[in-house]
């Protein structure tokens, strides 16, 4: 963070030295390993596998969860890593979020004790990547209207259809596969070497580019019985795991506002034109102004919605107020960025635009917009706008 930030505002007093240690380890990662790299991987598309063991012996895979090899940190603990991740790129924090907050937090809620021993502390190691296919083509923002079945097959299940936007499911080893069945939604541990299951990254990305995000095929998969998520039932089950992510896009989006404000501050004080730094002139200090102010709002909700988890007191209603918060501010606070960054701004020679392109997918995944505003709507209402 850079000086200027730092004495405008600064989180760090508000955080225990537990929780301000997690940030500094978070933040030596993001600077010394993702970012001397992060501009040229988003341009050849390429996912940095080497990275994942080393965020697990960090100990930031599943590190909010209390199982077997997992560290057991608090929730503002795990917010302040997703802040550090994505501030380097929201691909990062997308990373721990799909292996630890889905499909990790999938295994811990609703896992049998096998299941957990089984899979929990070598994906907590980055040995073993997990994915949580729950989005289909025909919708990602209407579950309940899921078209992907398992059927009993004797002792085993079958399991056939679709899913789209499937985080790392190119590349994991473990699928949380949500399908209807006769008893309503329930959740598979399908290891993706299973015949039927095939996953094929989605190319063509303009955002998201140094991440892997799938389509996938389930082709007459068979399971043994073994294979269900004993503990879920219902979309109760995959919503808490949303939740659970949601929270850490709170913060994180944050980091990603946190880097275009930084990159803001440092050009406004050395860009000159006229003769003098672009930041003495008034609405040069406007933007920067109230750019610092919503940066400032968000991460204060962003830590009082984890002191609020900490005691089990959250709400998935106060989640939607984060979320939808953090990245509609983000995006305008990056975008404000560019403005002040000139024709310079949309070259990789700064993060602005590779932030607000990723942003883009940061507000569409994990409940839209429109979703999260319609949730708040219910909740003031009482009236649903949506079915």
């Amino acid at each position: 963070m850079t000086a200027a930030l730092d004495e405008a505002f600064s989180i760090d007093p508000l955080l225990s030295d537990e929780e301000r240690a997690w940030a500094a380890k978070a933040r030596a990662f993001a600077t010394e390993r993702i970012l001397p790299t992060i501009e040229q991987d988003f341009e050849d598309k390429h996912f940095r596998t080497e990275f994942v063991a080393e965020l697990g012996a960090l100990g930031f895979l599943g590190m909010h969860l209390d199982d077997e090899g997992c560290a057991g940190a608090g929730a503002v603990g795990y917010g302040v890593v997703c802040h550090e991740l994505e501030a380097a790129d929201s691909g990062w924090r997308t990373f721990v979020s799909v292996q630890g907050s889905l499909a990790m937090s999938a295994i811990s809620k609703f896992g049998s004790d096998d299941q957990k021993h089984q899979w929990l502390p070598p994906m907590a190691r980055g040995e073993k990547i997990g994915c949580f296919a729950l989005t289909e083509p025909t919708g990602g923002s209407d579950p309940a209207a899921m078209d992907t079945t398992a059927r009993r097959d004797g002792d085993d299940w079958i399991i056939t259809g679709r899913k789209r936007w499937i985080g790392l499911a190119a590349i994991a080893d473990i699928a949380v596969v949500w399908a209807a069945t006769e008893d309503g939604i329930r959740g598979f541990l399908v290891p993706t070497g299973t015949r039927g299951f095939t996953a094929t990254k989605i190319d063509g990305k303009l955002s998201m580019r140094a991440s892997i995000q799938c389509d996938v095929e389930l082709d007459a998969v068979r399971l043994p019985a073994s294979a269900m998520l004993p503990g879920a039932h219902g979309l109760s089950g995959p919503f808490s795991c949303l939740n659970e992510a949601r929270y850490g896009i709170v913060w994180g989006a944050m980091g990603a506002a946190r880097s275009c404000l930084e990159v803001s501050i440092e050009r406004a004080t050395h860009r000159e034109v006229f003769g003098r730094p672009i930041g003495a002139n008034q609405l040069i200090q406007e933007k920067l102004a109230n750019m610092l102010v919503e940066y400032e709002k968000g991460m204060l909700l962003a830590l009082h919605l984890g002191r609020l988890k900490e005691r089990g007191a959250l709400t998935p209603t106060q989640i939607s107020v984060g979320k939808l918060n953090s990245v509609r501010e983000a995006i305008a606070i990056a975008r404000e960025a560019r403005t002040i960054l000139g024709g310079d701004g949309i070259t990789s020679e700064f993060p602005v635009m590779r932030h607000m392109n990723n942003l883009e997918s940061v507000r569409t995944y994990e409940g839209t917009d429109e979703i999260h505003t319609l949730v708040l709507g219910r909740a003031l209402t009482g009236l649903a706008a949506f079915a």
